[in-house]
């Protein structure tokens, strides 16, 4: 069987060994509805409730704050709109960056056809939000700040700790998308001043089809989906118990090993070998950068055409954020870090974790600059000068 070099751990990683373990049980003798009174319901609402005192703890908050959902998408979606209905009376305004993912972005679209108004914070060529702009933004009416803690495109972090105290010395609400920080960095929602924030399973080494909101005590969001009466009346539906179990077991595995110095070695390896092509560039912040996340531009070619070249050497990467493959458009991330059209379309983001080794790495240098030659010999924008 042909080796797959596997480096989209940002779009999704593996499972972990010790998640798919723990997970096992509850697909097969473990089957409990959670809100059942017999005993093997019992037995699958505690599995929740000892996941959630993980996740609590895992970034600082307490079990009563941590809501279980569907995706990191869901978990936006009712972050943000849930933050609109409660303070109707105050106002409409959102404040967020150019950069978010597109499940906060289109969620303020949404909400813009609503009636909201919405401000969008440049950045600089680093993906860095401007402190002093984010606090002439703020108004009177200005209901919610969400601004992500890590970009999934480029890999930069961003301030979330002065945003939150900004947020909370205005009494606006703060929500964070920390999807691609959690399992990565360390986070703890107390010393970011977060009300809100948001994480995946899938993305640190859980199963897909589970998410979290934390929501600050005392902030008492209204329901997202009504039914059931499910995660204290806030999100019905019956408890993708299976998923809750693996994404407990995945944080409880990855944070022990925080800071990840061996994925920060072979990124800055990777990052150093490839600027070596000619007019090749590195995107997002240089320093303050998620420890797996290395992306490029080269110019003369389309990312995508690299994608497919890297795949007959079983490499996989991406092309910008896979959320928003198959568009035309170039990356609205590259665009706000002020890349013109025709360079922005050259993207290419590794995505590292712990699976990836020094060889992955090598066989990429390897690969990668003899495929960006062959496709810049058969453009007609390339020029060598």
């Amino acid at each position: 069987m042909k080796k797959i070099y596997y480096f989209d751990n940002a779009a999704t990683r593996p499972i972990s060994k010790v998640a798919f373990e723990a997970m096992l049980p509850y697909l097969t003798d473990g089957y409990g509805n959670p809100s059942s009174v017999y005993s093997v319901g019992r037995d699958a609402k505690k599995a929740i409730e000892d996941a959630r005192r993980t996740v609590a703890t895992a970034i600082g908050a307490m079990p009563e704050e941590i809501y279980f959902t569907g995706s990191g998408t869901e978990s936006n979606n009712w972050a943000i709109r849930s933050t609109v209905e409660q303070n109707k009376d105050k106002g409409k305004h959102i404040i967020s960056s150019a950069i978010e993912h597109p499940a906060v972005m289109s969620t303020l679209k949404y909400l813009e056809k609503q009636g909201c108004d919405v401000t969008y914070l440049d950045v600089n060529e680093y993906g860095q939000v401007s402190l002093d702009e984010l606090k002439k933004a703020i108004r009177s009416d200005t209901v919610l700040i969400t601004i992500m803690m890590a970009n999934n495109e480029v890999g930069t972090i961003l301030p979330s700790a002065e945003i939150g105290k900004i947020a909370k010395e205005n009494n606006v609400s703060f929500h964070t998308d920390a999807v691609q920080a959690v399992g990565h960095i360390e986070v703890d929602v107390k010393e970011i001043g977060a009300d809100m924030l948001t994480l995946s399973g899938h993305k640190l080494g859980g199963a897909k089809g589970v998410g979290v909101l934390y929501v600050r005590k005392g902030l008492n969001l209204p329901p997202f989906i009504h039914g059931g009466g499910q995660e204290r009346g806030k999100r019905s539906g019956t408890e993708n118990v299976a998923g809750i179990v693996s994404l407990a077991a995945a944080l409880n595995d990855v944070l022990p090993r925080i800071p990840l110095n061996h994925v920060s070695q072979m990124r800055d390896k990777l990052i150093e070998g490839l600027l070596k092509i000619t007019r090749s560039r590195l995107t997002g912040d240089p320093v303050n950068r998620l420890p797996g996340i290395a992306s490029f531009v080269f110019e003369g070619i389309e990312g995508e055409s690299i994608l497919l070249l890297l795949d007959q050497c079983g490499i996989d990467a991406s092309s910008g954020s896979a959320c928003s493959s198959g568009s035309l458009d170039p990356s609205h991330v590259l665009l706000a870090l002020g890349l013109p059209h025709e360079i922005a379309h050259g993207s290419l983001r590794f995505s590292i974790c712990e699976n990836n080794t020094d060889e992955d790495i090598d066989y990429v240098l390897e690969k990668l600059p003899g495929i960006v030659a062959k496709l810049r010999s058969m453009s007609p924008v390339w020029n060598e000068e």
